[in-house]
């Protein structure tokens, strides 16, 4: 979504980076760049205005003028500023009370239901909430059977009611429900309308004044622009929100609202949806949407979503099959579909300094993980964990079975004997233990296969879809923030990566007794 304001942004940069020296002129000029990216991107007016004339401000203070690297400093003062514009920091949900209640409301469209499911995936996965949905919007039989199917898949209870038309009734009963349940938190998908009207809010306002919530979450359709912005001021002033999920964050929309909406409403955005997958919801981290939009990486989410699929005894037993050289190709499939979980690498690469508004469909064909899938697929067992037996007869057979040429498959063999060697290097004293580089970047997420994928050079994968990577190296993954990011977000990356890993520890110890 953010990806023209990106490239804006870095236009900008240009005029001010390299210079030993700037000029009020130099600083106009990237002002106004800033200024135009900002409007054309769908920002509010008086939100682009203000916040041109505190970033010029600051620029033209002694701070940055006299500092040995101006540019740098400018870009600083850019990024602070877009942090605070963005909110200053994540506001977390108010969980109070027993159940804890959450309303949410929006337009048609919007991704309501959707949103209500993913909430309620995040909040069960990631905070151990049991987590109750309720099905308010009677007037949609359609909804009713949404939330029911989504309930179903996630294995979250849903209360339902299709003859019942009394709403607050409706929510009173699903909070007597949830109680009888055992449920600690009860969310509350409600109707919408195509634009705000009267019955919606005063439907609402009935909800609220009975089951009185203690979250109320617009979801917003960051799609609209400033429309999205329109819409939660009438909500606020009518229900008082208390924060804002904004949905499909992933599109290719112009993004103004992301930007606007804490300014101009006062309220948190709490939440952004970037997929149709039940887990792509993401609490919104101000400083690292800012790194985003300016191409600054985000590793700490990055190393987030590598902790949930990775675990450090499994990281530790990658790491024995390695140096015992009995690391096969199950293992390496088994590490790449934890890749895929985690969006692909066309995904991550999001995540990483100065890969942001690369034109990753053309740099990485995530389908060629289908394609060594489909050539692993057509090895037998044997062949799987001793790839050393497999000839020129064998290649032929596997490739026929997987229907890709020949040199493919001898590709995928080469590289994986060249990715074992590095990986096995690392933990002969080249290097830090598999399971010490956990935190340290992409190669030491418990990934082997990811940091193969640097042994691999990718450029060899070219015939698979992989071409792009020649260029970058996985080695470009494997320092994850030495290209861009600060050596402060590497530190506070392996932190947090500690931090996830001793919290599934204690999370096991837990469970067994």
């Amino acid at each position: 979504m953010f990806n023209k304001l990106t490239d804006r942004f870095q236009q900008a940069f240009r005029s001010l980076t390299g210079r030993g020296r700037l000029t009020e002129s130099n600083i106009s000029d990237a002002m106004s760049e800033i200024r135009k990216a900002l409007l054309e991107a769908d920002v509010n007016y008086q939100v682009t205005k203000q916040f041109v004339a505190e970033v010029r401000e600051e620029c033209l203070g002694e701070a940055v003028m006299k500092s040995v690297t101006p540019g740098q400093q400018a870009v600083k003062v850019v990024h602070d500023k877009l942090v605070k514009l963005l909110g200053e920091s994540a506001v977390p949900l108010e969980l109070s009370g027993s159940p804890a209640i959450i309303m949410l409301c929006g337009l048609h469209g919007s991704g309501k239901t959707t949103t209500s499911a993913k909430l309620a995936l995040h909040l069960r996965d990631k905070q151990q909430r049991k987590v109750m949905l309720a099905a308010c919007d009677v007037n949609r039989p359609a909804a009713i059977d949404q939330i029911e199917i989504l309930g179903q898949e996630l294995g979250v209870p849903v209360f339902l009611d299709r003859e019942l038309k009394d709403v607050p009734k409706l929510a009173l009963m699903a909070v007597e429900a949830a109680r009888k349940q055992g449920c600690d938190t009860l969310i509350l998908d409600t109707a919408g309308r195509l634009q705000v009207d009267q019955d919606l809010i005063q439907e609402l306002a009935d909800i609220k004044r009975r089951v009185q919530p203690k979250e109320i979450l617009l979801v917003g359709d960051a799609a609209l622009g400033q429309e999205a912005v329109s819409v939660a001021e009438h909500f606020d002033q009518a229900l008082g929100i208390t924060g804002i999920i904004l949905t499909k964050l992933d599109g290719d929309a112009r993004g103004g609202a992301a930007l606007s909406m804490r300014q101009v409403t006062g309220k948190p955005v709490k939440f952004v949806t970037v997929g149709e997958r039940p887990t792509d919801l993401e609490v919104f981290h101000p400083d690292r949407m800012a790194q985003r939009i300016l191409n600054m990486g985000d590793v700490v989410s990055l190393v987030e979503k590598a902790a949930e699929q990775f675990e450090e005894d499994e990281a530790k037993e990658l790491e024995a099959r390695l140096l015992k050289n009995t690391f096969g190709f199950d293992d390496f499939l088994s590490q790449l579909n934890k890749i895929r979980k985690m969006g692909g690498f066309a995904s991550l690469l999001k995540f990483l300094p100065g890969m942001g508004n690369l034109p990753l469909d053309q740099h990485i064909n995530d389908d060629a993980f289908k394609r060594i899938e489909g050539i692993i697929n057509s090895m037998t067992l044997k062949e799987r964990r001793q790839p050393e037996i497999i000839g020129p007869p064998r290649r032929q057979r596997i490739a026929k079975g997987s229907g890709v040429q020949v040199n493919e498959v001898t590709q995928l063999l080469k590289q994986f004997s060249q990715m074992k060697a590095v990986m096995a290097k690392l933990g002969q004293g080249g290097g830090p233990s598999l399971g010490g580089l956990f935190g340290g970047g992409m190669g030491g997420m418990g990934m082997p296969g990811m940091g193969g994928m640097g042994g691999m050079g990718m450029g060899g994968m070219g015939g698979m879809g992989m071409g792009g990577m020649g260029g970058m190296g996985m080695g470009g993954m494997g320092g994850m923030g030495g290209g861009g990011g600060s050596q402060s977000a590497n530190q506070a990356a392996k932190r947090l990566a500690r931090k996830k890993m001793a919290e599934k520890s204690k999370k096991k110890n837990r469970k067994k007794r």
